[in-house]
């Protein structure tokens, strides 16, 4: 039992110092901008320490594995960056989903990003670089680091689900990805629907649900998407009736419904009009296909002429064989039952023949012809 113990702390011990050695992953200098100190890697147990209750539940949800910061000057301007390292580019994408807005405008950097008047954030791969505050911010500058950074990244594809959502009237800033329901809340508080966060509850994450949401702003109307991603179809038709029964009246009197396609279920906040909603619904970029690939001739292949030759002809050889075979046995049996009548064949006391005796002939048991 202590030697369990011991091993037990040692592991302990030994997961703590790898926590600890996390590296630091920005650079000393970035174009005309000089480190003014080493970067500040926050990991392990003082991972969380220092983000207050700006997002309560979402860094644990979205799998945030290390936190690094690092000053920059160059001349009088500042800067300040952080790079937020996730276990893997879903939980990036939640993470950067929830720290942009829509007075942001893409800076045309990494995989995504969003910069405003006091500074913005860079999603790459499973990591997200936050700059600012700025009084001048000049994303551009930062090419030369995503450059750097693009060797240590996780490059597993992004979610699905990211690529489903409508680019038509799309209101830049407004996507929320959530991978559980901290983000999920949070999501649709930003998004002024605070009132239905309550379905969180009801969305099935525990099964390996997705959610992601929008808000739209058409020449017509307007409206907040949210699409929900399940495992299978089946799961999906299942949490379709729970989301039915779980939203509140005032949703329902608005015209909000639950729709499902597949494996994905769709549903319109405080839209303008039933049609908006639908025409906002009829853009998602979701199409289920079954394809089948059925095998076809290659160019190596041998002439189809030549293939049925080569099936007749073994096809002849095989029944060839099994002729030769059952003619070689029946032979063997002849011969056999000639020069040792009654001793390896048909002997008598291994026969039992019922005979009905209709003719008046004696009964033998070892009349079988």
């Amino acid at each position: 039992m202590r030697r369990i113990l011991y091993t037990l702390i040692l592991l302990g011990l030994l997961a703590a110092v790898g926590a600890a050695a996390e590296p630091a992953l920005l650079p000393d200098q970035i174009g005309p901008w000089l480190a003014e100190g080493p970067s500040q890697v926050k990991s392990g147990q003082n991972l969380y320490k220092g983000w207050g209750d700006v997002m309560p539940g979402i860094l644990p949800e979205a799998g945030l594995s290390a936190c690094e910061t690092r000053s920059y000057r160059n001349g009088t301007e500042e800067l300040k960056l952080t790079l937020d390292r996730f276990k893997d580019p879903s939980g990036a994408y939640e993470f950067y989903t929830q720290v942009i807005g829509p007075d942001m405008k893409s800076a045309g950097l990494g995989n995504e990003s969003a910069f405003g008047p006091n500074g913005g954030a860079v999603l790459l791969g499973n990591l997200v670089l936050v700059a600012g505050p700025l009084s001048n911010p000049r994303p551009e500058g930062l090419a030369d680091l995503l450059a750097v950074l693009k060797a240590s990244v996780d490059r597993t594809p992004f979610p699905p689900l990211k690529s489903y959502l409508p680019e038509t009237w799309r209101v830049f800033g407004t996507e929320r990805y959530a991978l559980g329901p901290a983000g999920f809340r949070a999501a649709m508080a930003s998004l002024g629907q605070a009132a239905y966060a309550d379905l969180a509850d009801h969305v099935g994450f525990q099964l390996g649900a997705e959610a992601i949401l929008a808000k739209y702003q058409g020449a017509h109307g307007s409206g907040v998407l949210l699409l929900l991603e399940y495992p299978t179809p089946q799961i999906a038709e299942q949490h379709l009736h729970h989301l039915e029964e779980a939203l509140p009246a005032a949703a329902k009197r608005s015209g909000v419904t639950v729709e499902r396609k597949a494996s994905l279920l769709s549903l319109v906040f405080e839209p303008t009009s039933a049609m908006h909603a639908q025409a906002i619904r009829d853009e998602v970029n979701y199409e289920t296909q079954v394809t089948w690939n059925e095998p076809s001739h290659m160019a190596t292949d041998p002439p189809i002429l030549v293939m049925i030759a080569k099936i007749f002809l073994y096809t002849g050889l095989f029944l060839g064989f099994a002729t030769g075979i059952g003619i070689a046995f029946g032979g063997l049996r002849v011969v056999i039952k000639r020069v040792f009548p009654g001793k390896v064949f048909d002997r008598p006391e291994d026969i039992e023949v019922l005979q009905l005796g209709l003719s008046g002939k004696k009964i033998d048991a070892s009349d079988m012809y």
